[in-house]
């Protein structure tokens, strides 16, 4: 009980400081609170940024099971935002890791997510 309230607590805080970044106009200043998102939240921005997605995947191994999908989530919303503010390579890239981890989290999820669904079928059609 104490852990699922954790988890709902830190998913709620990121959740919160995402959309105060996210409203920032400066990019460059937009793009330094989106690393420093990573580092609190997730792990080391510099990995996630150039690890193969085998490599991502495995990096949630050692993450609790309990926790491993909302961590999940939480770099799959961190993807998507930065996508957002990228061009070129940088923005496919990112695009694809987002639709993979969101992909994976609606496989494996026993919660279904309409905004999830939603931002699948965005990242779909930016890609094509």
């Amino acid at each position: 009980m104490l852990e699922r309230d954790y988890i709902m607590r830190l998913t709620r805080e990121f959740a919160a400081a995402l959309a105060l970044v996210l409203e920032k106009n400066e990019i460059k200043s937009k793009k330094q609170k989106l690393l420093e998102l990573y580092n609190s939240y997730i792990g080391p921005s510099a990995f996630y940024h150039t690890a193969s997605m085998d490599d991502i995947m495995d990096s949630f191994e050692s993450i609790k099971e309990s926790e491993r999908l909302y961590k999940m989530e939480m770099l799959a919303e961190l993807y998507y935002a930065e996508a957002d503010i990228e061009t070129g390579p940088t923005r496919h890239m990112l695009l694809e890791k987002a639709f993979t981890m969101f992909s994976f989290i609606d496989s494996n999820s026993k919660t279904y997510s309409i905004d999830r669904i939603n931002k699948i079928y965005d990242i779909n059609k930016k890609l094509e």
